[in-house]
């Protein structure tokens, strides 16, 4: 049976996460109980713009702080920007 959660991004009740995507981590906890599977595939393709778009290197400390702190905005705060300049691709399908 799939476990449901109060979604915080989606504001809905919906199928959970399966696993803690950060084990042994506050975060990682607050998003197992409070963030659907949607609202985690909407924060992967948003987490592979910002890695994109800001070159992170998330083996080192500095990048790993940018993404935890943009992922703590997307869930928990006000939302997500894109950087400054970022321009979507052009859409291929026309």
């Amino acid at each position: 049976m799939a476990r449901i959660v109060r979604c915080v991004k989606l504001e809905q009740d919906l199928e959970g996460l399966d696993f803690n995507p950060f084990p042994n981590t506050e975060l990682g906890q607050r998003i197992f109980d409070h963030v659907s599977k949607q609202a985690w595939q909407l924060w992967i393709r948003q987490s592979v713009m910002l890695i994109n778009e800001y070159r992170l290197n998330l083996a080192t400390k500095e990048a790993q702080a940018i993404y935890d702190q943009h992922l703590e905005k997307f869930f928990f705060g006000e939302g997500a920007e894109p950087p400054p300049g970022y321009r979507p691709p052009a859409d291929d399908t026309k």
